[in-house]
């Protein structure tokens, strides 16, 4: 496991490549914003037909990082589907896929803003949960310490480096993880958004196959 080791307000943890945070000390694994059934929100709101795979390409990634952890908790940081009819018509198969991931562990369900609701899968459904000194939310809020959050899918492109990656963004009080769904897009940690919530020396964490730590562009 090509991780990249950090603390954050006390916490030893790990930016895995595939985009998913590891806390070895409470054994939990947290991901944000798979979207699931995004394709399937596509075709019905707008009739774009997309190739229906990115929900089992985002499970079969959670399932490797599941199955080379095996944590005893698993945290999905808000935004887990597209919308609430994307979670309520999701296949059979995905849903087995799902259980048979959440079986034999704690599964915290945070609610996101296409997510806001209750769905009918295992697990808590809550709007934050908390997990030794950290508070896992789906989106950063103003003044938060020790915060934990997704939402903003932030991207980075360093010179030479191609297309833009994912990135986790750190500073002292705040860390944002990059979305974990195969469909979703990105925001560039250069928006103004970001860099009003993240801190003048903040970093980005590039994920990959060895995610790379850097200063947070500014300007």
């Amino acid at each position: 496991m090509n991780g990249l080791d950090f603390s954050f307000c006390g916490a030893a943890l790990t930016a895995l490549p595939s985009g998913a945070l590891w806390y070895e000390a409470q054994r939990l694994l947290c991901v944000s914003d798979l979207h699931l059934g995004k394709s399937e929100r596509i075709a019905r709101r707008i009739g774009l037909m997309l190739p229906p795979y990115e929900t089992r390409a985002t499970l079969d990634r959670l399932a490797a990082d599941i199955g080379a952890i095996d944590p005893a908790e698993v945290i999905c940081l808000g935004d887990s589907f597209d919308d609430l009819e994307a979670a309520g018509s999701l296949d059979p198969d995905d849903q087995a896929s799902l259980l048979r991931l959440a079986a034999g562990r704690r599964w915290v369900w945070i609610a996101g803003n296409h997510d806001p609701g209750p769905v009918d899968l295992a697990g808590s459904h809550v709007a934050s949960h908390r997990a030794g000194p950290l508070v896992f939310r789906h989106e950063a809020t103003a003044g938060a310490e020790a915060e934990v959050s997704g939402h903003y899918h932030p991207k980075l492109s360093l010179p030479g480096m191609g297309r833009p990656r994912a990135c986790f963004l750190l500073d002292r009080c705040r860390l944002i993880l990059p979305a974990y769904g195969a469909y979703t897009g990105g925001l560039s940690v250069t928006a103004p958004v970001l860099q009003a919530l993240m801190q003048p020396r903040a970093d980005a964490i590039l994920t990959g196959q060895r995610p790379l730590r850097v200063p947070m562009p500014r300007g």
